[in-house]
């Protein structure tokens, strides 16, 4: 048998995937304030997006946005593409997670699929509305979604997955100031950390926070124009202090 060149090469000779779809795991942490006689931090809680599918496959299930690529588009583009078809989400930064290529994970054939995920905030997905192969768009607790859900595919399998990713990226780096005031106190930041990794418990965060030589840079105290340090006790009886991200980006695990 001569050996494949340009000349003789045919991709018939191959057996390719009967589809390719990228599937959109987007997280976002919601706040909704308290109603309660003392000051408090308001209520957060660390959430995910799912569509309610109207076709085959698991019609009528819950499931990741994402759809099949087209030959004149990337991956990314086919991610960004579905998002706002399926969801009604656009402008979202997203990063690759990994390629899910089980046999028969799909009924419909080979499918590969390629995984991108994100944390957003919350007001990011406020325009969010069912479109395309949807019937519905919700967000649900984390916990919901993978504990009391009968998910579509292996989605649940992918949404495990892309919380080990941003629980990591929320260790890792300043992903935190994302859902923080430009100057918070080093309560609002635990909360959020605690938000997303549930498991986080430092007893002397604070005290890290303010002398770890690991993380000098990373947060600075705010003054006023008089110089004077800055307090705020908008969410608890006595006034703490208000600290802010420095654009510094951490060489260690930031909080712990």
């Amino acid at each position: 048998m001569a050996a494949e060149n340009e000349k003789n090469y045919s991709a018939k000779n191959y057996r390719t995937p009967d589809g390719a779809p990228a599937d959109i795991v987007i997280f976002t942490i919601t706040s909704e304030s308290q109603m309660t006689s003392t000051k408090s931090l308001p209520k957060r809680e660390l959430r995910v997006l799912l569509i309610q599918r109207k076709v085959w496959p698991y019609e009528g299930h819950w499931a990741l946005p994402g759809g099949f690529s087209r030959e004149t588009e990337s991956m990314y583009e086919t991610a960004r593409r579905e998002l706002q078809e399926e969801a009604g989400v656009g402008n979202v930064h997203m990063e690759y997670l990994n390629v899910y290529s089980s046999p028969g994970r799909d009924p419909r054939g080979w499918i590969l699929s390629h995984v991108f995920c994100a944390l957003v905030r919350e007001e990011q997905l406020a325009e969010r509305r069912a479109s395309d192969d949807a019937v519905d768009v919700g967000l649900f607790s984390v916990e919901e979604a993978l504990t009391r859900m009968d998910l579509a595919f292996d989605h649940r399998e992918m949404i495990v997955e892309a919380l080990e990713h941003v629980r990591e990226r929320m260790l890792l780096t300043p992903l935190a100031k994302e859902f923080l005031p430009p100057e918070f106190t080093l309560g609002e930041l635990y909360q959020v950390i605690r938000t997303v990794v549930p498991a986080f418990e430092e007893a002397n965060f604070i005290r890290k926070m303010k002398s770890t030589q690991s993380r000098s840079g990373i947060l600075e105290e705010v003054r006023d124009h008089k110089g004077e340090l800055k307090k705020s006790n908008a969410y608890s009886q006595r006034a703490a202090q208000l600290y802010r991200f420095t654009g510094n980006v951490p060489k260690l695990s930031l909080y712990g």
